[in-house]
């Protein structure tokens, strides 16, 4: 018998088990395992180190709820439009992730990475400047620093570095994302203090995390917070409010009404 066109390395679902990366669902994980080390074990395949897991765990709370940020407002707005779709409302709230709001961390990843491996045939002061100057140069946007609400520098950012020297992980990404932070000011000419979207990935990398699947940990703790916020909306009745002090706020410069025979 030939073998199936398809296949995958996650999941295999029979009539009375469910193998989930080689492990019986109900037998072995249920009850057993964690769900951010389930989430790991989906995601690399196996069993996750316990490094890993904790600062995976940090990173989720660290990005989880910031306020009536847009992914929160589209929700709620969403839900008090159709609050029969649940599901809706969280697919909007998410919908809005890229590369500026909730889905920095992957771009920043990405210069992580790219300062850590230019360093690795020169210094790492030297390749932290030379990327800064390079984005400059190109007026791309400079992800993970600076912050409209935290001008003077995020504590969740702080704190995921704090707890990566705490926990002795503190690797090249940390270690490149201080080389960026000593630069930023000298490169752009003002201060631009560090963010949570740049130090998720710093810690994340350092501990093994899979760079091409950094932007799922925004997704996945948003997730969690989009549904405290819409069972909080049944109540509150926040999103047809929030439209109104839009138009509230909203002034009209088109042109007059034209005249009426």
């Amino acid at each position: 018998m030939p073998p199936p066109p398809f296949t995958t390395a996650i999941s295999d679902v029979h009539e009375d088990r469910i193998v989930i990366r080689g492990h019986d669902l109900c037998a072995d994980l249920i009850g057993r395992m964690g769900f951010t080390e389930f989430f790991l074990l989906l995601l690399l395949g196996k069993s996750p180190d316990a490094v890993l897991v904790r600062a995976t765990d940090a990173a989720l709370l660290a990005i989880a709820e910031h306020g009536f940020v847009p992914s929160i407002q589209a929700a709620r707005m969403t839900l008090a439009g159709a609050p029969e779709a649940i599901q809706g409302a969280v697919a909007a709230g998410l919908l809005g992730a890229g590369s500026v709001v909730l889905g920095a961390s992957e771009v920043a990843g990405r210069l992580l990475a790219e300062v850590a491996s230019d360093a690795e045939g020169n210094d790492v002061d030297t390749a932290a400047r030379e990327a800064l100057a390079a984005l400059r140069a190109a007026k791309k946007p400079l992800p993970g620093f600076g912050h409209p609400t935290h001008r003077k520098g995020d504590p969740r950012a702080a704190r995921l570095v704090a707890l990566a020297h705490e926990w002795g992980v503190a690797g090249r990404h940390i270690a490149a994302l201080a080389a960026l932070e000593r630069h930023v000011e000298p490169v752009y000419g003002r201060a631009l203090p560090v963010n949570v979207s740049v130090a998720i990935p710093a810690l994340l990398l350092d501990c093994g995390y899979p760079a091409d699947a950094l932007k799922g940990i925004p997704l996945l703790a948003r997730c969690a917070s989009l549904i405290a916020h819409i069972a909080e909306e049944g109540g509150r009745r926040l999103g047809f409010r929030l439209a109104d002090a839009a138009i509230a706020d909203l002034a009209y410069d088109g042109p007059a009404e034209a005249s009426r025979p």
